[in-house]
């Protein structure tokens, strides 16, 4: 069976160095979607099937690590950076935010060829779905956005961050500790007590009935579970 033909996302404001790219991949066997800006990289993602991303750090409405951010929320696709950004700094930080390569501007097509090909090679498991059901809740991971029987929620943006962990790890305990870690940073593990306050309003925000929620569980002693698929209950 012939496998399909790999999806590349170009993401750079340069509309010639988009359309050279665009020219030359698609030459060579590749689909190329193009995007000059991070909204429309982040819908790309959310839209399409992409296998690898190829992604500029230096975009019109955000810088480029956002949308890296972005991504790695809820996907593993290969991302490379192109960046004119040469400082070690600047490498270290896009890799350790989740890039899996970063090829610095100008460079040679056929070493970006060769990029693209390890990165398709060594490619992760499919990436997860960027938007979760949870009864009559919706979490878009792409977009930032929660909704509840359709109308959209405003959460904080820590509230955000412990319902998006929750919801990279659907139906699993995810640990007290590592909620805390995660969010606040190290040396933070044993402050419990922010987490049931900031469970507390979450609950009131997204739970038809926040006494007796049933998407937000509490494990008692042990950490938070987002059920999606059953009814629970718990307390903070």
């Amino acid at each position: 069976m012939t496998e399909p033909t790999p999806r590349i996302l170009v993401v750079d404001d340069e509309p010639s160095l988009s359309r050279a790219l665009k020219i030359n991949l698609s030459a060579r066997g590749y689909q190329v979607i193009t995007a000059a800006d991070a909204g429309a990289a982040l819908r790309a993602m959310a839209d399409a099937h992409v296998d690898l991303v190829l992604l500029d750090l230096g975009l019109p409405d955000a810088d480029g690590m956002e949308v890296l951010a972005g991504i790695r929320g809820w996907s593993s696709v290969p991302i490379i950076v192109l960046s004119a950004r040469q400082a070690a700094d600047d490498k270290v930080e896009a890799l350790d935010a989740g890039a899996d390569d970063y090829v610095t501007k100008p460079f040679e097509l056929t070493e970006l060829l060769a990029r693209i090909r390890a990165g398709l090679r060594h490619r992760r498991e499919a990436p997860a779905e960027p938007v979760l059901s949870a009864g009559e809740l919706r979490i878009d991971l792409a977009r930032s956005i929660v909704e509840r029987s359709g109308t959209p929620v405003r959460l904080t943006p820590t509230e955000w961050r412990l319902l998006e962990i929750l919801a990279r790890h659907p139906d699993t305990l995810v640990s007290q500790a590592r909620l805390l870690a995660e969010v606040w940073g190290p040396g933070y593990e044993k402050e419990t007590h922010y987490l049931r306050t900031y469970f507390a309003t979450l609950r009131r925000k997204l739970e038809a009935d926040p006494a007796r929620p049933v998407h937000l569980i509490t494990e008692p002693g042990l950490g938070y579970r987002l059920v999606t698929g059953r009814a629970a209950a718990g307390d903070a």
